[in-house]
Parts: structure tokens; sequence; C-alpha cells
């Protein structure tokens, strides 16, 4: 596996060793002893979602012990992002984004602390994410996705004129309308 650092560096971009022939492929998408080495804690949950084309998803993260997420896409295509939330960071509001897909198969490590969302760029995808947390919809929350103080730079899908939303997503607030209450902190 390849493991590479993002721009927000605690974010990390793992590459699998993928072996292909004329059959199909091989690889693997968790090692222990690699998530030990490159200081990932254990998962004690996994989750999958499957998602139609123009879906977007996020971005939500978790205040109330807070989850971080291995994520990979096991069927199609997705734009994924993750943006630093902790309120003391020197990353605060800043995004990294990268396309997960069932090509190159790599996995994004979002740590606690961050928010998560993707949106979906093919027919059908499937994610797949490890969770170092359980989940707890009590203790979950949303910012908007086109928050223009992130600013993030979404892809634009010809069939789709639109994200389609959840109604809960629909009604995030911008990262600045967050109480500090509601936001992680590097402590």
């Amino acid at each position: 596996m390849n493991i590479i650092e993002m721009s927000i560096p605690e974010v990390l971009l793992i590459e699998p060793k993928v072996y292909s022939d004329d059959r199909g492929f091989f690889l693997e998408t968790t090692r222990h002893s690699i998530h030990k080495e490159i200081g990932l804690p254990d998962f004690v949950q996994h989750n999958q979602s499957r998602s139609s084309i123009g879906v977007l998803r996020g971005l939500h993260y978790q205040l109330v012990q807070p989850q971080g997420k291995l994520v990979r896409c096991s069927r199609g295509k997705v734009f994924d992002v993750a943006v630093d939330i902790r309120v003391e960071s020197e990353n605060f509001g800043r995004y990294v984004s990268v396309i997960l897909d069932d090509v190159d198969h790599n996995q994004l490590w979002i740590p606690p602390g961050f928010a998560h969302g993707f949106l979906v760029l093919s027919e059908i995808a499937d994610i797949c994410y490890m969770c170092t947390e359980y989940y707890y919809k009590e203790y979950e929350f949303g910012i908007l996705w086109s928050d223009p103080e992130i600013n993030i730079k979404w892809p634009k899908i010809d069939k789709v004129k639109r994200p389609i939303l959840s109604q809960r997503d629909l009604k995030n607030k911008k990262l600045s309308d967050q109480s500090n209450d509601n936001l992680p902190s590097l402590n």
C-alpha cells in the first residue's frame, strides 16, 4: 500500500496494490499491521451505502464520540470530501477532495473532527466506510454542502442540474453559523 499525505496532513490517501488479470482483480482493503504502522485507530463499525448519480451526502460529522472514517468506493465513482472543522486547527474550514472509484480502489482516511461528504458521479455508487466509533444519531451534525466560505469545487454532472440532497442535509447550516459548542476541538 502506498500512503499519501493530503494537503491537510492528518488526511491520508491510501493506494492499495491491485492484482488484475483477465479474471478480474484482487486487493487487500485493510491490513491491521499497516493501519497500526501509520497510526490509524481500531475500527468498530463497517457501513455501506448505495446512491444514484447526483446524490450528495453530507457534510456530516459526529460531535460526541467523533468518528474517524476509512472510506472507499466499491462500485462506481464519487467525489469525496473531508473538511477540517476542529475549532483550534490551523486548517479550520479547509477541505481536501479526491475521486474514489472501483478502478483505482483508493481509500481516504478522514480523522475524527472532520466533516465528510461525497457526490455520486456514476449511475450508481456503493461507498464502504469503516468507523472508529459507533454511530449515534443524536450526536450527528451537518455543514451546508455549498457553504461559500469553504467553497468546495464540486464537479458538474451532465445529467444532473443540481445535487440530490436529503431533507436533513437541506437544513444544514454554514460553518460560520455553527455554535462552537457544536464543533469539535483539537483537545
